[in-house]
């Protein structure tokens, strides 16, 4: 005799998304980041979830994945505290769904990019979030074709088929150059970014943008190619320190170039801002009590973790995350290191 089908069946996200009208991504939002669907769409998931009787076991799903509930979150400079913020937001969200979160250093000499591979083709974890713009999604996939799911914070993908969580950083670069502008700049210059990854270019991009909506050549003003660093910053201060003409303000990629920036020419006897003006970006935790407090724009880093991880989680439960989610907005905080230009 057949078994009755509530016997055979056990409910299912898409029998709820089939209760509920909506889609499986939809459903897996309203039971894991409710906050990011509508008061509507939650009350219709909830009464499905009621008329099916579905419910979330963690370690039934572990067992279908034959897996641990653990992902690794790659990380270029686990010292940096833009990547520490990033790696709580994506903490915090793992956490609430008992998924342990391993932590690699992509900078390490012993990371190297085949024992890396090495690494993933044991699979001893159920998915992956890259923090690193260096490492290849396109080419890990290639070399391995069981890659468990990955996603990106902070960086985009070679992979068109990532999801990835990043802030507008066209947008950003927009907000420190406008504000400059504001101020009675028009001689700006910028200390890039890497140009290898998309953020620098973006940043590099949206500083030349708004120099040309503002009437002012973006072929001619001061731009030192540089890498986020410390030393990036000291080298285009120096670089700066030669210049006959001199901009009056400089927008840097990162905050640590315009840490760089300004203490070496604090050492040369130059001030800011009274001698020129310096916007970042990042708004790393020592900003605002650095010497003067710097002028950056925020970067909401726990809101992009959070979002990656609640990606890798749709992944794993089997559903595609929306690639089209547009980027995070960042925002400025005004300190002390920008002022109208002297004279």
């Amino acid at each position: 005799m057949p078994k009755p089908e509530q016997e055979k069946h056990n409910p299912t996200v898409q029998d709820v998304a089939r209760a509920a009208n909506v889609s499986t991504a939809t459903v897996s939002r309203a039971l894991s980041a409710p906050e990011r669907v509508s008061e509507k769409a939650r009350e219709r998931v909830a009464e499905a979830v009621r008329q099916t009787g579905y419910v979330i076991n963690h370690a039934a799903r572990n067992l279908r994945r034959q897996e641990t509930g653990t992902i690794v979150a790659l990380v270029p400079d686990i010292g940096n505290s833009h990547f520490s913020n990033i790696l709580k937001g994506i903490e915090t969200v793992c956490a609430d769904q008992d998924i342990k979160v391993l932590i690699a250093d992509t900078r390490k000499p012993s990371m190297s990019r085949s024992k890396l591979q090495g690494y993933f083709s044991q699979n001893n974890f159920d998915g992956i979030v890259i923090l690193d713009g260096d490492i290849s999604i396109s080419e890990m996939r290639a070399a391995n074709l069981a890659l468990p799911p990955v996603v990106t914070a902070g960086e985009w993908s070679d992979d068109p088929t990532v999801p990835i969580s990043i802030v507008d950083n066209l947008m950003g670069a927009g907000l420190a150059v406008s504000h400059l502008l504001e101020l009675g700049h028009r001689e700006i210059g910028h200390v890039t970014g890497l140009l290898t990854h998309k953020p620098g270019r973006d940043r590099l991009e949206g500083f030349q943008n708004v120099l040309a909506r503002a009437d002012i050549d973006p072929a001619g003003a001061w731009v030192f190619t540089g890498d986020y660093s410390l030393e990036t910053g000291k080298n285009a201060a120096e670089a700066w320190l030669k210049l006959r003409d001199r901009p009056s303000a400089v927008f840097c990629a990162s905050d640590r170039s315009a840490f760089g920036f300004i203490s070496t020419l604090h050492e040369a006897g130059v001030t800011v801002p009274d001698d020129v003006s310096v916007v970042g970006f990042d708004d790393i935790d020592i900003a605002a009590h650095f010497v003067p407090a710097l002028t950056t724009v925020h970067q909401p880093r726990r809101a992009v973790g959070s979002c990656a991880a609640r990606h890798l989680l749709e992944l794993i439960e089997g559903n595609q995350p929306d690639l089209d989610i547009a980027p995070l907005d960042p925002w400025l905080e005004v300190r002390k290191s920008t002022a109208p230009p002297a004279g």
